[in-house]
């Protein structure tokens, strides 16, 4: 055996040899066709396709091991029969003929999976391995606990030869216990890797299918004209060439006519392009030449049509006449009724033929009539025409000659010019070239004369702040005199207070300031409200003591300086929200009233 996939033939419980000619007359008669031997020759002779088995021959299940072989669906209305299944492990007794046949779901696209459920409880993978692989090569077995798996197999054929078996009774060995008995229900599953499958095959389809049809259109496009090439002194003389030949001119006009249309006319150029306009317009004469040729040609055909056209008619005549004598009673009465018939048939189609001849005829000399007239009475006019044409002609020759040298001549100018505009190029680059210099040194100095403005314009700022800086400086050593007078004053003040203690103590008590500290803040006070003429708030001056000493408090300062009216004073400024009360330093004014 080669791994339980297909079973040999000692296994099949009939014991038929594969010589045996009924067994695979049965065989082949249950997959619908011909019974045939080994060799290619029929085994039944009076084997009739038509019929769905053959009677006296017992029939044979082409799923049994050994014969290897599946059918495909069986039509509905062919009647099939299901035979018992031997396995190695397990025995298949097929279903009640008499049942419906097992329901299935709707078939997936690309399904290569099946569902296969009503297993014993003690089958195993390895048994259904062997049953499902004479179906096909199974590539995966997914087992549930309850009885029920899923089998994946390579090809799409296969899941059918699977739904075969739906139906099918199993039991494993010989035994009869529930859990080794189960009645096998297959049918289609969904699953993700089926459908990606079938959809790349799809993709793959439809890139082949979109692949024949671009080259189909490939195929059936008209091909594209030939690129131009673009304008030379070679390739001009080569279209000129080409303009002259009755055979290339096309190919030469669309060059030409390209050329134009990409502005490749110049001076230089102009009087290539004007001889080659020349050409075109001189091939006009050949087409208007040609076109004379042709109507010639087609009056000498007209001619020949209508000799051959009378003598046909001529033919017609002598045809009719012969009818007609024979329809006289010197002959008609020797001709039998058919041939009387026949004739009378034969006269009347002649005379119809004849008729539509004779028509077309007539209206070709009618024709031939009305351009005689027309050319009767535009004759006078014609030959004056002619006339007048030949001058034309002659004085347009003319004309052409003169414009020719006329061009010549141009083309001998514009060389000249030329010439004369690359001298005077190499002068006028000469002279660029100092005007740019020139204007390059200008824009050098704009630049410099902007930076040496801005340079003055920062020395005077710097000049100004330098003012102011020297200006607070001189207040600031107005203050420091003036606080040095001060501290000589009080220093005074206590030498005299030593000297004459009793009265001193008595002036003490008697006047405002009580204490050396008081006199001291006083005079701070002062010397800060005189740097601020405009006033200081109460807590801005207690902010610049308490610099000083840190224990000074605001209430403090402000007694004292309530009680000093002649040298401080109190005033309010603002108006509504920004009200707000400054002191300010009048102990000069104070001086004088004391």
């Amino acid at each position: 055996t080669d791994g339980g996939r297909n079973l040999s033939l000692d296994s099949i419980p009939m014991g038929l040899p594969m010589s045996d000619p009924t067994a695979w007359a049965t065989a082949m008669n249950n997959l619908g066709m011909a019974p045939m031997g080994m060799t290619g020759q029929p085994l039944l002779p009076d084997f009739d396709p038509a019929l769905g088995m053959m009677t006296g021959i017992p029939p044979i299940n082409p799923m049994m091991p050994g014969l290897g072989i599946v059918p495909p669906p069986i039509p509905p209305d062919m009647p099939a029969v299901k035979e018992i299944i031997h396995c190695k492990s397990c025995t298949l007794f097929p279903p009640n003929p008499h049942l419906p046949p097992p329901a299935t779901r709707e078939r997936p696209p690309g399904c290569k999976t099946v569902f296969v459920g009503g297993l014993p409880e003690n089958g195993t993978e390895q048994i259904i391995m062997e049953v499902f692989e004479q179906c096909g090569e199974v590539i995966a077995i997914r087992k549930s606990k309850k009885n029920f798996c899923h089998i994946r197999f390579a090809e799409e054929f296969m899941v059918d030869k699977a739904l075969y078996l739906s139906g099918y009774r199993i039991r494993l060995g010989s035994s009869t216990d529930k859990k080794d008995t189960g009645r096998l229900h297959v049918d289609f599953a969904q699953a993700r890797d089926d459908l990606y499958e079938w959809e790349c095959k799809q993709r793959m389809l439809a890139r082949e299918e979109r692949h024949r049809r671009r080259l189909a259109e490939e195929r059936f496009r008209p091909p594209s004209p030939p690129p131009v090439v673009h304008y030379s002194d070679h390739e001009c003389s080569m279209v000129a060439e080409k303009l002259k030949d009755d055979t290339k001119f096309s190919e030469a006009i669309q060059t030409l006519l390209t050329w134009i249309e990409r502005g490749e006319v110049n001076r230089r150029t102009a009087n290539n392009f004007y001889s080659m306009i020349q050409s075109a317009n001189s091939h006009i004469r050949r087409l208007v030449n040609e076109k004379a040729a042709h109507e010639k040609e087609m009056e000498e055909a007209k001619e020949k049509f209508k000799l051959a056209l009378s003598g046909i008619l001529v033919q017609f005549e002598q045809i009719v006449a012969v009818y007609h004598s024979a329809s006289k009673q010197k002959a008609w009465d020797h001709f039998t009724k058919a041939q009387r018939k026949n004739i009378s048939v034969w006269c009347k189609q002649a005379e119809e033929i004849r008729n539509i001849h004779n028509d077309e005829l007539m209206g070709i000399r009618r024709e031939e009539e009305m351009e005689m007239s027309d050319e009767e009475i535009e004759d006078p006019s014609e030959m004056k025409e002619t006339e007048e044409s030949a001058l034309v002609s002659q004085v347009e020759a003319l004309k052409e000659e003169n414009d020719s040298l006329r061009w010549q001549l141009d083309a001998y100018r514009n060389e000249v010019e030329l010439l004369k505009q690359e001298q005077g190029k190499a002068s006028r680059d000469e002279d660029t070239t100092k005007e740019q210099q020139m204007k390059l040194l200008q824009q050098a100095l704009q630049g410099m004369q902007k930076h040496l403005l801005k340079v003055q314009e920062e020395y005077k700022k710097r000049e100004a702040e330098l003012e102011k800086v020297k200006e607070d400086k001189l207040k600031i050593e107005t203050l420091l005199e003036n606080l040095k007078e001060q501290e000589s004053s009080t220093s005074r003040v206590c030498a005299c207070s030593q000297e004459k203690e009793c009265p001193v103590e008595k002036t003490l008590s008697n006047s405002p300031v009580k204490s050396e500290r008081e006199v001291l803040l006083v005079g701070i006070i002062s010397t800060f409200l005189h740097v601020h003429p405009f006033g200081a708030s109460i807590e801005y001056i207690c902010s610049y003591l308490q610099r000083l000493d840190s224990k000074i408090c605001t209430a403090e300062v402000e007694v004292l300086m309530t009680r000093l009216q002649n040298t401080f004073r109190q005033e309010l400024s603002g108006v509504g929200a920004s009200l707000e009360k400054r002191w300010k330093f009048c102990g000069f004014d104070g001086l004088k009233m004391t």
